[in-house]
């Protein structure tokens, strides 16, 4: 059955000084309960726009609006979810949590936070897998921070590869080739040995590179394994296909195989995030951006068996406000990721995927009724009505599909004042929610600035094993002063 391509908000392809190009729609409004009472998205565990602004950041540089995608920066970072094996009838793919909390930046709304865990099978239990490295060696690529960086970077992939397990690599650049024939895991010289090969120059036939990759990702692939092309590109196509709406959909046409697609983004200056958000999204796969090589330890060893063992497909989350308690709503991110009401039923429409381990976090600042926070005036002739479960602020239904299934499943999370909690985690999500929208639009902050969303985050860093919350804090501060020039 071929799935239909995402049905996303209308996009628009912003380039920006720095010549990076990126898909971009505009910040989610503000919703009036009676009026609009039910909010549809696809789930989005890419972190490609946390690591962009990062670099940006780094460089000096306050990020284009356009590059910064709230819901990748919220997810981001591993928070202390719990496991589905840990839950009661604990054998679903993932486990869905919702806490409501005081909103930071109001203290007359609240926020709803929507966390889902995935769960993680024992390494031995994974099936094997089909890797195609799909690699980029156009001319554009010539730069320390493009091919270079990402030699280096499947380098320190390899070693969580398993001898049951299979790569091979495919390069384009004018043309299409394949420079490492399907070889065992275990035959590592051979891997660096045509990896070290590589040199960039030449156009950009990007079409010619996915067909090819195709092609023998299909011959690789077997029953009772996954089979992944890994893209990694600067997104410069400029041969063949190179038009958004014609790449997607040849992918929706390739992704009917079973064959997965992930995409690592390189380099500024000629990033073309809008192509590759494009791929991702619609070749069931994730998209990361790699700047440095510790990004690169973080996405291909810390977070490699939830980058490619897929456990849920097509996640769609549909939340319906309750009018009678909730007078005004709004979902802090997932611009892109919009989808219809009518969506959330038919198992046609491609959606996002969940891979072991996975996490996805989704924030709602709401507006109880009664709040002096209302920002609209009601409706004179407004018909608020309770429900027959008068308790219930909201109600979070969940779609996924069993990976190979055509059959969606639903997942009901009533949302009560029971769920009223607080921790670290959900006020660091806050925080960077926060960051978010300070460098995108502040209009729904009011007064609270940048040493609010610092102080927020500095305070709830929690265990922080690896140092991520801590150099976000660094980042912020950064961006506050960089703000100020």
């Amino acid at each position: 059955m071929l799935q239909e391509t995402r049905d996303i908000r209308p996009l628009e392809l912003k380039s920006n000084p720095s010549g990076d190009v990126f898909a971009t729609a505009p910040q989610n409004p503000l919703r009036v309960t009676v009026e609009h009472p039910v909010s549809t998205f696809s789930v989005d565990v890419d972190t490609a726009a946390y690591a962009y602004i990062r670099s940006a950041l780094q460089a000096g540089q306050l990020p284009p609006k356009e590059a910064v995608r709230i819901e990748e920066m919220i997810n981001y970072f591993q928070y202390d979810y719990t496991d589905p094996d840990e839950h009661p009838g604990g054998d679903a793919a993932f486990h869905t949590d919702v806490t409501v909390t005081q909103t930071p930046w109001n203290a007359e709304t609240q926020l709803v936070r929507i966390a889902l865990q995935g769960k993680m099978p024992e390494t031995d239990q994974r099936p094997p897998l089909n890797l195609v490295f799909l690699i980029d060696t156009s001319g554009s690529m010539d730069q320390h921070d493009r091919l270079p960086l990402l030699i280096q970077s499947f380098r320190l992939m390899l070693g969580q590869l398993r001898v049951t397990d299979e790569i091979a690599i495919v390069t384009y650049a004018g043309n299409a080739g394949q420079v490492l024939e399907p070889t065992s895991a275990a035959e590592k010289t051979s891997i660096l040995g045509a990896l070290a090969r590589l040199q960039a120059g030449g156009s950009t036939h990007g079409q010619a590179g996915l067909q090819l990759a195709y092609r023998t990702a299909s011959q690789m692939a077997t029953a009772q394994e996954v089979t992944r092309i890994i893209l990694a590109t600067d997104g410069d196509f400029n041969l063949g296909l190179s038009d958004s709406k014609q790449l997607k959909d040849y992918i929706a046409q390739q992704r009917d195989s079973g064959i997965y697609l992930s995409v690592l983004g390189f380099g500024r200056g000629n990033l073309n995030d809008a192509t590759l958000q494009t791929l991702a999204q619609n070749g069931n796969g994730q998209a990361a951006y790699i700047d440095t090589l510790s990004e690169a330890q973080k996405v291909l060893n810390d977070q490699l068996t939830g980058a490619l063992f897929p456990i849920a497909n097509d996640v769609k989350i549909q939340v319906e406000f309750n009018p009678a308690k909730i007078s005004e709503y709004r979902l802090i991110g997932y611009e892109t990721r919009a989808l219809k009401r009518e969506d959330f039923n038919n198992d046609k429409v491609d959606a996002g995927d969940i891979g072991a381990g996975h996490q996805v976090t989704a924030l709602y600042e709401v507006t109880p009724v009664g709040s002096p926070a209302r920002l609209t005036s009601p409706l004179r002739y407004g018909n608020r009505q309770d429900t027959m479960t008068p308790g219930e602020i909201g109600f979070v239904a969940l779609r996924y599909k069993q990976p190979g299934s055509t059959q969606s499943q639903r997942v009901e999370t009533p949302i009560t004042q029971d769920n009223i909690g607080d921790d670290d985690d959900l006020r660091f999500a806050a925080a960077i929610a926060g960051f978010g929208q300070l460098l995108r639009d502040p209009r729904y902050l009011g007064n609270w600035g940048w040493n609010a969303a610092i102080d927020l985050a500095d305070n709830a860093r929690g265990a922080d094993q690896f140092g991520y919350r801590a150099a976000a804090v660094t980042l912020m501060r950064l961006a506050q002063s960089l703000n100020t020039k």
